[in-house]
């Protein structure tokens, strides 16, 4: 009955360690790894569309942006003439 005592003991530690080594990976290997990912692809995307506005703006056409029901256009200033810079 002791020893039957003892493997029972030594089995719950042995879950326990388990899954405190499960909880420490997740916290500090793969929640990080994810979130980095996220960040990164956001950062990617979010530089695209402003390059992708950038470059439209530079062909001194009206670039729409709309932001729910909200539209403006938008044009690089160098295509403005200089009577109006002022």
């Amino acid at each position: 009955m002791k020893e039957n005592k003892t493997r029972m003991l030594v089995f719950s530690l042995i879950a326990v360690i388990v899954v405190l080594l499960g909880i420490v990976m997740y916290s500090f290997v793969i929640r990080p790894a994810f979130t980095g990912y996220a960040t990164n692809a956001y950062n990617q995307g979010l530089q695209v569309a402003v390059s992708s506005i950038m470059q439209q703006a530079t062909t001194c056409q009206p670039v729409p942006l709309t932001i729910g029901e909200t539209t403006i256009n938008m044009i690089a200033m160098e295509c403005l003439p200089p009577a109006c810079l002022q």
